[in-house]
């Protein structure tokens, strides 16, 4: 399944195939009276409840940092795509970033993960 929308601040179109985990989570809010009513996918919340949620799930995961969504957005493109050796063309493209350099501000590149693109190299070359 793929989902297809534009971005908000740069009205960029974007189709991204979402995994399986991501569409339980769209068919739960698929008939939601709230998302209907504002024409949304999923029900509108306020900033202060997102940040709400946010240290809600920190706490639970025992992280104790100030949790924002820019961080959350950050932990995904590092964290989520680049570091499982996603490219970063396709990050940058999921993000909805319309030139690579500002994905790059994103993405510090972890020494595991050079380690690892070596190593799949030197298993290329022989």
């Amino acid at each position: 399944m793929d989902t297809h929308q534009y971005t908000k601040k740069s009205d960029t179109a974007v189709t991204t195939p979402l995994l399986p985990k991501a569409i339980v989570i769209l068919k739960k809010y698929k008939h939601n009276p709230r998302a209907a009513v504002t024409g949304t996918v999923f029900p509108v919340i306020s900033n202060q409840k997102v940040y709400a949620y946010l240290m809600e799930v920190a706490e639970i995961c025992g992280i104790k940092k100030n949790i924002t969504f820019h961080l959350a957005r950050h932990t995904f493109a590092t964290t989520v795509t680049l570091s499982n050796g996603i490219p970063i063309e396709t990050v940058s493209k999921m993000l909805g970033h319309t030139k690579i350099a500002t994905t790059q501000i994103y993405a510090t590149v972890l020494e595991k993960k050079i380690s690892e693109d070596m190593e799949a190299l030197r298993k290329k070359l022989g």
